[in-house]
């Protein structure tokens, strides 16, 4: 397992049913961009990546450009992603900018992982 640690946010690798899992707390902003970058980039490793995202309390445009960029890059590469986003006040970005309705959003990791089966099971 890999962690970035700062005073506001928390950025952890892990692997979990065969994904990569880039799970985040606190707030993305473009303070956070080099360590969520640095994790997408580990994660591009794996083909089949989930992004936790629920214990995000804010993200800004920075960390949401990473955020699409990673999804496309997995894509590119023929993988399978899967969003699991914030059910508070940060889920209301992705419904801002519609992300939510086009990115591979799953409702938990468990979702996700389901999703991603039975090769990620």
């Amino acid at each position: 397992m890999i962690t970035y640690l700062a005073s506001v946010h928390q950025i952890d690798l892990h692997k979990n049913g065969g994904a990569t899992v880039v799970a985040a707390s606190g707030e993305l902003d473009a303070f956070v961009a080099d360590d969520l970058a640095d994790a997408f980039v580990r994660a591009s490793q794996d083909t089949r990546v989930i992004v936790d995202l629920e214990a995000v309390s804010f993200m800004d445009s920075t960390a949401l450009g990473i955020l699409v960029r990673a999804v496309r890059d997995v894509d590119v590469r023929n993988g399978e992603i899967r969003v699991v986003l914030p059910t508070g006040t940060a889920r209301r970005i992705f419904e801002i900018t519609t992300l939510d309705r086009v990115l591979p959003v799953s409702e938990s990791v468990g979702q996700a992982l389901a999703e991603l089966a039975p090769e990620a099971a």
